[in-house]
């Protein structure tokens, strides 16, 4: 048997872009993605904390020190920028591992710069 756990949280960062014409996924800033190890194209869940919105997507890496939180494709439509987000992505371990993993959690300041 193999459990899903949080892995990694950047929790309560801000959507700076919402780009539909764009073909889906969210663009992380690759500081905060370090930070919360995460990586290119890792499947993650997103919520928004303003309207109860979750979808879940792919990663794409934005440039280091933008701050660039961009929501891209049809879920442009369910985001809005300054929407405050919690973004998470899970590991499957056996339950031994479970018992002593910890997940790697940030909380970026306002400008979604990494503290």
């Amino acid at each position: 048997m193999f459990l899903s756990l949080l892995k990694s949280k950047i929790h309560c960062a801000h959507v700076t872009e919402a780009n539909l014409h764009y073909m889906g996924s969210i663009t992380i800033d690759e500081d905060l993605m370090d930070a919360a190890g995460i990586i290119a194209g890792e499947h993650v869940h997103v919520v928004n904390n303003n309207n109860g919105e979750r979808i879940e997507t792919y990663v794409i890496t934005g440039p280091r020190q933008s701050g660039c939180i961009c929501l891209n494709g049809a879920a442009a439509r369910k985001f809005q920028i300054g929407d405050e987000i919690i973004i998470m992505c899970f590991a499957t371990m056996t339950p031994e591992e479970a018992k002593t993993f910890k997940p790697t959690v940030i909380f970026p300041d306002s400008e979604n710069n990494r503290i």
